[in-house]
């Protein structure tokens, strides 16, 4: 009798597949989110973002004269090149700007490319530091006709000159949007094998350049299902007047099947332990003069309602997309602010990827027809 194969278990989404070995970060385990052994809740009260990516690249909190050093190189790589800063104002006003991000990435790749002194460590920190002011040239170019002054004080942190860019009025930035803006940025800046970081770690596994992975990240997280999420959850958030009115496109929503953009993770199941810590900046911003105390009651709403009905925890994009929106962001650029954070990570992932490197290439299971006889052209039938 012929043995029968065994059955290929397929794993679609690659659910429950460990690809890899990581020291980067832990997801779902002890208190939930650590990056390189540190916990995201005093990471997040306790540092400021460049530290976090000091972190995420060197392997170890910065001391007060390496973080010194570290933002000073920071601040030194704001600066939009010429070349570059023609290519920004050629992309149309109405792009994604995503769009903008992947380009960014892709030219300063051509003028700025990898090479033995231009290393991947340098590359992150450059990439890190213009992605911002990228956007906001582009922002303010277009909507004002205004080239702004990107290299702002060299003191700023990578957040306070989002916020200054984002503003452009002059006036010191407020310090609570800046701390949230700090905060957030800590909060997305990793996450383990992502679908973005995992195919930033497949493009360094071909042994390809270092802004060909930051460009495979940024459009793995272009799509709703990874980086769009908190722009679909404040579309979906602001179309309520009021909290009964949430409630009751909740319950039809259920009857229809439909998904609520911003719960639910397919790691966490007892709760994103990043929500709780942005929920409360974005509590604190409705006291502020551009504060919505409706957005964020009708947010509490339907994480009730969603608790209650359907046992779904809110993820970091719920209540981030109400704090992005008290602070002033244009929606379309909250997943951009993300880019900015998450290239920490992704920039870690790389290097370790090309740390110990092995060619990524998963097999399918084939469920095609089985082998058929060729015809040449002229004999094929046209029915």
């Amino acid at each position: 009798m012929e043995s029968q194969k065994p059955k290929k278990v397929v794993a679609r989404g690659l659910i429950g597949v460990i690809a890899d070995d990581s020291e980067i970060s832990t997801v779902g385990i002890g208190k939930g989110l650590n990056y390189r052994g540190y916990n995201i809740e005093d990471l997040a009260h306790g540092c400021i973002f460049e530290e976090v990516l000091y972190l995420l690249l060197f392997k170890e909190l910065p001391t007060r004269d390496q973080l010194k050093d570290f933002q000073e190189k920071i601040a030194e790589n704001r600066y939009i090149p010429a070349k570059l800063a023609e290519v920004i104002e050629l992309v149309p006003k109405d792009s994604h700007p995503m769009d903008l991000m992947r380009t960014v990435a892709s030219f300063l790749g051509t003028i700025e490319p990898e090479t033995e002194e231009n290393d991947q460590f340098t590359i992150s920190i450059r990439l890190s530091a213009i992605f911002g002011p990228c956007l906001f040239y582009w922002y303010h170019f277009h909507k004002s006709g205004k080239r702004i002054e990107v290299d702002t004080h060299k003191s700023d942190t990578i957040a306070k000159n989002i916020v200054r860019l984002l503003k452009n009025d002059g006036k010191e930035p407020d310090e609570l949007l800046v701390k949230t803006m700090e905060v957030s940025l800590i909060l997305y800046a990793e996450h383990d094998f992502n679908a973005s970081a995992y195919n930033a770690r497949v493009t360094a596994s071909t042994l390809s350049d270092f802004y060909s992975g930051i460009t495979s990240a940024i459009g793995t997280l272009r799509g709703p299902l990874h980086g769009g999420a908190n722009e679909a959850a404040i579309r979906f958030i602001k179309q309520f007047k009021t909290k009964e009115e949430a409630e009751a496109k909740l319950y039809e929503m259920y009857k229809e099947k439909k998904l609520v953009m911003g719960f639910g993770h397919r790691i966490y199941k007892n709760g994103d332990p990043r929500s709780d810590i942005i929920k409360g900046y974005s509590k604190k911003l409705t006291e502020t003069e551009h504060g919505r105390p409706d957005l964020f009651e009708i947010s509490e709403r339907i994480e009730n309602i969603m608790m209650s009905e359907k046992k779904m925890h809110p993820n970091l994009d719920f209540y981030s997309a109400s704090a992005y929106y008290q602070l002033g962001l244009p929606v379309d650029f909250f997943t951009p602010i993300f880019v900015v954070s998450r290239t920490s990570g992704w920039a870690a992932h790389i290097i370790e990827q090309r740390s110990k490197n092995k060619l990524i290439r998963p097999a399918s299971n084939y469920i095609g027809p089985e082998p058929k006889e060729f015809t040449v052209l002229d004999m094929r039938s046209k029915i």
